[in-house]
């Protein structure tokens, strides 16, 4: 079957390598000139590491990883959990983008992936799809891990490893209003906020020495829940089915899932509009509740509750989790 894929982003690239797996003639598009990530880093979960286990890429994924033991802190530095949950609960891997993009570019191979395609639109048929495209060219930290601090006006922040020697620190803020000044400024503002006097001084400096250049800023884009996520020859997966609030921290993982599931359910399945409408109402009714878990953990008030809400959902995802494999 041959199978056009739009996007070389983390789970396209996924679903790329997972596709063929099964014998598929894959096809990636992106738009970029390049095969690039935003962000700095993303965390895994055990689910997603399956995945790439069964790629053969698992061990590089793990080497190439800082093993995370997530704690919740409240505005004066208490560390939070919640009792009823194991530490499995709070344990996932953080991965750099750039290497783990890099790496997934080659498992599902470069040759496969056509630069500076952009993708204008589709006309399914019955027997096929055809994809139009626009134009084609030929060509001083603390080291113990993750830190979460839920400060005031609904900000959140900390830092973590992503690789030995590298860390990433991020800011949010929910309902920031206008954006003025440049984006260490803006950052900083939101950081202060984060913590009181005397704890995070640290995420402060890391800030104040970041070149502007090197800040990313996204505003945080929520997909809302789609009514139908495939046709007959056509699927949604990742972020373009099912793009949530990055504050539950298993986005990448459960777009992973999504690769998974879709190799399973098209695996000796003669007919693609079966195998895809499996996979759709799988996936949907799995969201429902993705999305009841994110929208808790979003208006949990204070480390305590926030820590009890995430490690619910973690232990759900995992407990949860397809076996495709």
């Amino acid at each position: 079957m041959r199978t056009v894929i739009v996007g070389a982003g983390l789970v396209g690239l996924t679903t790329a390598a997972s596709l063929r797996l099964i014998g598929h003639e894959v096809t990636v598009l992106e738009h970029a000139p390049r095969v690039r990530a935003d962000g700095a880093g993303i965390g895994l979960w055990p689910n997603a590491l399956r995945e790439f286990d069964l790629l053969g890429i698992g061990e590089r994924v793990r080497r190439m990883g800082e093993p995370v033991d997530a704690w919740f802190f409240d505005a004066a530095g208490n560390p939070q959990r919640a009792e009823e949950y194991g530490p499995e609960a709070y344990r996932f891997l953080m991965v750099p983008r750039p290497e783990l993009t890099d790496l997934l570019a080659s498992t599902a191979g470069r040759n496969r992936i056509r630069l500076g395609a952009h993708v204008t639109g589709f006309t399914e048929r019955d027997e096929q799809v055809l994809v139009h495209l626009a134009d084609v060219p030929a060509g001083a930290e603390r080291p113990e891990g993750t830190m979460v601090t839920l400060g005031g006006a609904r900000t959140r922040g900390g830092y973590t490893r992503v690789a030995e020697g590298r860390t990433m620190w991020w800011i949010a803020q929910f309902e920031a209003g206008e954006l003025v000044g440049g984006k260490r400024d803006r950052a900083l503002l939101r950081a202060r906020q984060v913590a009181e006097d005397g704890w995070h001084d640290e995420l402060l400096a890391m800030i104040a020495a970041t070149p502007e250049e090197a800040i990313l800023e996204n505003q945080v884009v929520c997909v809302p829940e789609l009514p139908r996520w495939t046709t007959g020859r056509v699927a949604l997966i990742g972020d373009a089915a099912h793009g949530l609030s990055p504050h539950i921290a298993a986005g990448g993982t459960l777009g992973i899932e999504d690769a998974g599931v879709l190799r399973a359910e098209l695996t000796g399945e003669s007919d693609p509009a079966t195998a895809l409408a499996r996979y759709g109402k799988a996936r949907r009714d799995r969201f429902a509740q993705v999305r009841a878990h994110a929208d808790a953990v979003e208006h949990a008030q204070g480390a305590a509750e926030s820590a009890r809400r995430y490690a619910a959902f973690s232990h759900w995802m995992l407990s949860t989790a397809p076996s495709t494999y």
